[in-house]
């Protein structure tokens, strides 16, 4: 190997990341509360007013309309008006099943629906590529527990109008009046969170050092989530255990946070506020354990940031 050879070899050494992942080594902690709204590509039944269709029922989910698979509510009612025979392909029981559908005076019986929306919380932003991360876990159809494929959608803000208390068996939860005020768009949905570009101007005062799963320790930490003021704020928890090979469920923590504990503990709409431990960001908030809401479950931070680097794949 010549001087020249051994000079470009050690140059490309230099150049190529010890870090596989693009996502910076420092991202922008947030837990503010943000609106969602979810167009979806399948139209979800969510009740009936008569026996007309009979064999769909809430929970199943319209894929197809005349083997079309791009649907909407709006597409159907148009066939409706125009009396044309409609053939539909539906998911029941995670199997797909066809049918015609049928309509009376203009009517099918069917509650139908082919947009979501709700509130959750807002984990991180990537300072220099504007992607980011919310929820920690997916958005799903509340009657069949299937994952929703998303069309398109946006997050918004949102201002917390009351928080009703979590208490043993029964989650609470936040309500927020959503904004018009587009903050991001949501390019994927998957069980690691919601993920997209994100559009307002950010504050890199609350910058963290990604964490790697085995710096995360037990014991002493807090996370950043909004409440009644509207105000993001740190209030403590403790890590209990870390678990490196469940999927979403990795980190373990119980509220050790006076004004958390008055309020239950962990709410619905806490979804995504990250969980922070020293300078680092170690993971978000996912689930809370229905039977004890003062303990709750987290996902690694990087299990997000690896998921949001696929949106653009």
């Amino acid at each position: 190997m010549t001087k020249k050879q051994i000079i470009i070899f050690i140059l490309l050494l230099l150049l190529t990341p010890f870090n596989s992942y693009a996502y910076s080594d420092y991202i922008i902690a947030s837990g503010e509360n943000i609106g969602i709204k979810l167009n979806t590509k399948s139209i979800l039944v969510v009740g009936r007013y008569n026996n007309l269709n009979n064999y769909l029922d809430k929970g199943d989910i319209i894929v197809s309309i005349n083997d079309n698979n791009d649907i909407s509510v709006d597409l159907l009612s148009e066939l409706i008006e125009k009396k044309n025979k409609i053939k539909i392909g539906y998911i029941n029981k995670n199997k797909i099943k066809y049918m015609n559908l049928k309509v009376q005076d203009g009517k099918t019986g069917l509650y139908l629906k082919d947009s979501i929306s709700g509130i959750g919380t807002l984990t991180f932003i990537d300072p220099n590529t504007k992607i980011y991360g919310a929820l920690g876990h997916e958005i799903v159809d509340n009657n069949s527990g299937i994952i929703i494929e998303e069309k398109d959608g946006n997050i918004l803000e949102s201002t917390i109008s009351n928080i009703k208390k979590s208490v043993r068996g029964i989650p609470g939860e936040k309500n927020a009046k959503i904004s018009n005020d587009v903050v991001g768009d949501i390019d994927s949905n998957t069980n690691k969170g919601i993920f997209g570009d994100y559009y307002k101007r950010i504050n890199e005062s609350n910058t963290y050092k990604v964490a790697q799963n085995k710096d995360i320790k037990l014991g002493k930490a807090y996370i950043l989530t909004e409440l009644n003021n509207n105000k993001v704020e740190k209030y403590s928890i403790n890590i209990l255990s870390i678990n490196k090979k469940s999927d979403t469920k990795n980190i373990l923590f119980e509220v050790t946070d006076d004004r958390l504990l008055s309020l239950g503990g962990i709410v619905q709409g806490m979804s995504g506020s990250p969980i922070i431990q020293g300078n680092n960001i170690v993971g978000a908030v996912t689930h809370v354990v229905i039977d004890n809401p003062k303990k709750g479950y987290g996902v690694f931070i990087v299990k997000m940031l690896e998921e949001a680097e696929k949106k653009d794949e």
